[in-house]
């Protein structure tokens, strides 16, 4: 009986232990080496990528949570991916809208720049900012081609 107890308490704590690290949110766990630096930024870029439509897309970068209302850009941006420049440890809210066969459709992420220091996982001891990654692209789209 004990025995059966401690394999399903095993599977249990081997289940969570993937979860948390193959989980598709980018705590600052595993480093990408390339995007180190020795010296500690300052700011951050985050990657927001949207869907690629001849229809307009707006987006509204916000400062904090999306409630607050803080408008910090609004842009339409070309292509696939726009980048802008902010403050690292500040939240930032965006929201993509498309405008595609008359319907309106909003995609909302959200993403708080941080620095880490590493001295194991690359060569040389960096700094290497982590959680600046949005992914705004629709999955699907009611009635749309």
């Amino acid at each position: 009986m004990a025995l059966k107890f401690m394999k399903s308490v095993f599977r249990i704590l081997f289940l969570i232990t993937c979860v948390i690290c193959f989980s598709c949110e980018d705590k600052g766990w595993f480093t990408e080496c390339s995007d180190c630096t020795k010296d500690e930024p300052g700011d951050a870029v985050l990657h927001i990528k949207i869907k690629e439509t001849e229809m307009q897309v707006k987006l509204n970068i916000y400062e904090g949570e999306l409630e607050d209302s803080v408008l910090y850009r609004s842009v339409f941006p070309t292509g696939s991916v726009y980048n802008i420049s902010v403050v690292l440890n500040k939240k930032y809210t965006v929201t993509a809208t498309y405008f595609i066969d008359g319907n309106t459709y909003t995609a909302v992420d959200s993403a708080t720049p941080r620095v880490r220091f590493t001295e194991t996982q690359c060569e040389e001891a960096c700094y290497f900012v982590y959680d600046r990654e949005l992914d705004l692209r629709l999955k699907y789209t009611a009635g749309a081609k």
